[in-house]
């Protein structure tokens, strides 16, 4: 069997990737093309103890075309294709396992569009994997395949695909942490200058990876309670194993939305409370300026019988009247302020 090592970018056949694994004596993968794949389907009952992966790029039209023509996947594969962006499941048609997992793309940047869908078909010895964009975990998967890392069974290229998928979220929630905390420190030092929005921005992209990932676990577990009939025990085992450490992920992801929502609320009353100290400066400004302008607006009436128009002492008189005004003004207003502090 020939093989090739496959470019980046996906070929004619829209496939990205193809490795072929169970003949090298370390259990390393061996790269295809899809001729070489083409011919190991049309040969793999002569051997049983193979199996292949390929990934394959939706964005290339002719990756569903070749796979009709050379596969023989569950009618359910296609049909999720097809549905647009779900939630993670896994679930057993045909004693194949379907899966549609999401994960974030390579260059994530915090934004809802960073989220895409990967599905997956896996049994015995064909593993088809299948995305539009780029995904941190295929792309880990990949790397470690390229470099030489044993893989015993396609359920643990499936396992191995959904730790590299637990260990992103783990960046993400810990590079996430690492904001809040900076944004933390910044609001006990009274050196806020990080906006409401951008924490909005942040919570609202760890909603929807937890709303779209949460059933995941779930879906795994029901799975492991009746595994198909080809799946080894120590595959079950890491399988279970993985699941555990994929629900304690989106724990953390959980709590630090509860931990953003906490400094959201806590931005907001302290700018509701700058907003309520300018309107009292600004209210007792008023209060202050309105004895004045009582006084300066009954004095500067031109009408006969104004007081103290005569008096020698009459703009000093009418400065003491204002003064006590003023201060009497001032004191009842700074009292009541602090009353309400003091409350």
């Amino acid at each position: 069997m020939q093989a090739t090592s496959p470019s980046y970018g996906s070929d004619q056949s829209g496939l990205v990737c193809g490795y072929l694994f169970g003949r090298a004596a370390d259990g390393k993968g061996l790269p295809l093309d899809t001729v070489a794949a083409c011919r190991w389907l049309n040969e793999r009952e002569q051997h049983p103890q193979e199996f292949i992966w390929l990934h394959f790029n939706l964005a290339n039209t002719a990756s569903e075309k070749w796979l009709h023509e050379h596969t023989a996947l569950p009618e359910e594969f296609y049909e999720s294709l097809h549905e647009g962006p779900r939630s993670t499941r896994i679930e057993l048609a045909d004693n194949t396992l379907i899966a549609v997992v999401n994960d974030v793309v390579h260059d994530f940047s915090y934004e809802p569009s960073d989220i895409s869908t990967l599905w997956l078909s896996v049994d015995r010895q064909i593993a088809i994997s299948a995305r539009r964009k780029p995904l941190r975990a295929v792309d880990s998967l990949r790397n470690a395949v390229r470099n030489g890392e044993p893989i015993r069974s396609s359920v643990e290229l499936l396992i191995h695909l959904l730790r590299d998928q637990a260990d992103a979220l783990i960046k993400i929630v810990r590079d996430a942490i690492s904001t809040v905390d900076r944004i933390e420190d910044n609001l006990l030092a009274g050196k806020l200058t990080t906006k409401r929005a951008s924490l909005g921005a942040l919570r609202r992209v760890l909603v929807r990876l937890q709303r779209l990932l949460a059933p995941e676990p779930a879906a795994l577990f029901r799975l492991l309670q009746k595994p198909p009939a080809w799946m080894a025990d120590i595959d079950t085992q890491e399988l279970r194993q993985s699941t555990e450490e994929f629900s304690m992920v989106l724990a953390d992801m959980a709590s630090l939305q509860e931990r953003i929502k906490l400094i959201q609320e806590e931005i907001a009353a302290l700018a509701s409370e700058a907003t309520n100290r300018s309107l009292f400066v600004l209210t007792v400004v008023t209060v202050l300026a309105l004895p004045i302008n009582i006084i300066a607006g009954l004095m500067g009436m031109n009408v006969g019988g104004i007081p103290l128009a005569d008096s020698p002492h009459g703009f000093m008189v009418v400065v003491v009247i204002v003064a006590s005004f003023t201060v009497i003004a001032g004191w009842l207003a700074f009292r009541r302020q602090r009353d309400v502090n003091q409350d």
